[in-house]
């Protein structure tokens, strides 16, 4: 029988610690949400003692989400306990985390207090949280800095005292795979009361080791993992859950325990927690990073396209991801360069194929990133057709917080003028609409930026947006003193460059 580790998400509380990654209650709620149909088994909703709106949201969390247990954090305290138990208790499965430090640095220069008083500290405060909560994990910080014998000292005291989860955290991220295996092998061993809870582990990645020391502690007996949403937390971060849940599933054959994440949910939970707090994930990032399913080389490319476990060790829709990606650059070959025609609606013959692939490395070499549209070009110049082109003449909005948006605007097509109005969401919005009345396409925004390009209130902004029209999707830029006409005109770019596509396809298979 397969053996379960349950996940703990401390997103809300750790990973909400990252600089700048603060969220509103409603924010926090939404992600809450969110990680309940990932399925993780507890939720640190916060830190209730910390600030009002902290416990607003922990209590808030705590009186909505109802299938999982709902944790907030306390230090060895009773004022701590109480204002925890205060927003937790109304949950369907609540749980107060008790904490303090062990390590003697942290005794010696934070708490200023000795080994038997920190351990009385804790025995009392476990105690004092069971007696109001029937579910209570302690943790001992720093505890791979901490000294063995006391370590197991304490452990112990806690359990005695009624601790159903026992944390064993990296809290600096200073220790090494092997050294927490041989640590929490000693601690079973020495602990006599080890069996009556559950061991957990809480890594952070000051050097880069989080992951790694969650899954050796997982092989060694521990069943709760401490994790976040892309590794956001204090410092260098917390182990990452998305790359802990695919770990412990691609090599099912090494450990032979499961979890209960519904890793479908993996992508959808990432771009959250993305967009709520702004951390971008880097490109490279394991499984929920741009390239994580990205190929470009060619070598790694025709093996994909002829089996995917040549490369692949996952399934990008495993963790909610559509497809894997073949990237079009200087390394690709040949077929991976065919099958993106044939994903753009082109069956190119051979010639054209050479033709395509030699002017390819030439777009390649002069810039890094290579677009669908590059790779339409190349069929439009072979086909040499002229693309129509749109032009913008004027645009009128009007927008406020008491009227509906609405856009005119005037368009140029091969000397006739065209104009039309819509109504939207705001004047972007408004004015997007009403090209799409003009043009009769129908592109959905998919990216949308704004930077400014000079300084001062009469700065000049650039509109970057991705536009994707169905099967293909296109780059539309444009600056302006106005962020509407630079919208404007961003779309239409990217407009102009989907008629092409049409026409060299209509024109390509016609002759077919």
């Amino acid at each position: 029988m397969t053996d379960r580790v349950l996940v703990f998400d401390t997103t809300l509380r750790d990973g909400e610690q990252s600089p700048g990654a603060s969220m509103t209650i409603s924010e926090k709620m939404m992600l809450a949400e969110q990680l309940e149909r990932l399925r993780v088994d507890v939720i640190e909703a916060g830190f209730p003692i910390s600030s009002e709106g902290d416990f607003e949201s922990v209590r808030s969390i705590a009186e909505k989400i109802r299938t999982i247990t709902i944790a907030g954090l306390a230090r060895a305290s009773k004022g701590d306990i109480d204002r925890c138990w205060e927003a937790v208790k109304a949950a369907a499965k609540p749980r107060i985390h008790v904490f303090i430090a062990t390590s003697d640095i942290h005794l010696k220069y934070k708490l200023k207090k000795n080994r038997d008083e920190v351990l009385a500290e804790a025995r009392q405060a476990v105690a004092y949280a069971k007696s109001l909560c029937p579910d209570v994990e302690f943790s001992a910080e720093d505890s791979t800095r901490s000294d063995l014998a006391y370590l197991a000292r304490v452990v112990e005291a806690v359990i005695d005292a009624g601790a159903n989860v026992v944390n064993i955290p990296d809290t600096v991220g200073y220790t090494f795979p092997t050294e927490y295996a041989e640590r929490i092998q000693y601690l079973r061993s020495h602990v006599p009361n080890i069996g009556k809870a559950i061991l957990s582990v809480h890594c952070h990645n000051d050097l880069g080791l989080a992951v790694a020391n969650s899954l050796i502690a997982v092989q060694n007996g521990v069943r709760q993992v401490e994790c976040t949403v892309n590794g956001i937390g204090e410092r260098a971060g917390n182990a990452s859950l998305e790359e802990i849940a695919m770990a412990l599933r691609t090599r099912k054959d090494l450990f032979g325990i499961e979890t209960g994440i519904k890793t479908e949910e993996i992508y959808p939970s990432s771009a959250m927690v993305t967009n709520l707090t702004g951390m971008i994930v880097q490109p490279n990032k394991a499984i929920v990073g741009r390239n994580a399913f990205a190929h470009e080389a060619g070598i790694h490319q025709d093996g994909v396209i002829k089996e995917k476990l040549t490369y692949e060790i996952m399934r990008p829709e495993d963790v909610g991801i559509k497809e894997s990606k073949l990237v079009m650059g200087k390394h690709s070959g040949r077929h991976a360069l065919r099958k993106k025609y044939e994903e753009l609606g082109f069956n190119l013959s051979d010639a054209e194929l050479e033709k395509a692939y030699i002017l390819l490395k030439k777009v390649a070499d002069k810039k890094k990133d290579v677009f669908d549209e590059d790779l339409i070009v190349t069929v439009r110049d072979a086909l040499r057709i002229a693309p129509p082109v749109y032009k913008v003449k004027n645009i009128q909005s009007i927008a406020g917080n008491q009227v509906i948006a609405t856009a005119t605007i005037l368009l140029e097509k091969e000397g006739t003028l065209l104009q039309d109005s819509a109504t939207g969401d705001g004047p972007v919005d408004a004015v997007l609409k009403a090209v799409n009345r003009i043009t009769g396409m129908e592109g959905k925004l998919i990216e949308y930026t704004v930077h400014s390009v000079t300084h001062g209130a009469d700065a000049v902004g650039e509109v970057f947006m991705k536009v994707d029209f169905g099967k293909v999707s296109f780059i539309g830029r444009a600056a302006s003193l106005d962020i509407v006409d630079a919208s404007a005109r961003a779309y239409v770019d990217a407009v102009n460059k989907m008629i092409p596509y049409q026409m060299a396809l209509e024109v390509h298979n016609g002759k077919k």
